[in-house]
């Protein structure tokens, strides 16, 4: 049941060549449910083309906080996640924050 406390946002960003999930979509998306108050995400998912690899990024970045910046969050995805999407990740994840900044 929806409590009014979260909203859900997204972030867009091209993918690269060569990738499965180009076949489906031109850009990839990540959206997450964001506690209002404290910016933290609760719920993440993206459109990368296996549930593993949504289910990786979604559990990766659940706890971190949009009021503290991505860099933390950016810095994971480079460290853990070593599909050939790692910078659209990034740059998604940065598109997501923006949208957050402006929201505010």
């Amino acid at each position: 049941m929806f409590n009014g406390k979260t909203m859900f946002i997204a972030g867009h960003a091209r993918l690269p060549q060569g990738m499965a999930a180009k076949n489906v979509f031109d850009s990839l998306t990540i959206t997450a449910e964001v506690d209002i108050k404290y910016g933290v995400i609760i719920e993440a998912s993206c459109t990368l083309a296996t549930d593993q690899g949504r289910d990786f990024i979604g559990e990766l970045l659940k706890g971190f906080s949009l009021n503290e910046g991505v860099a933390e969050a950016s810095e994971c995805i480079q460290n853990y996640y070593k599909g050939k999407a790692t910078k659209t990740l990034v740059a998604a994840l940065k598109d997501l924050e923006q949208h957050y900044q402006q929201l505010k």
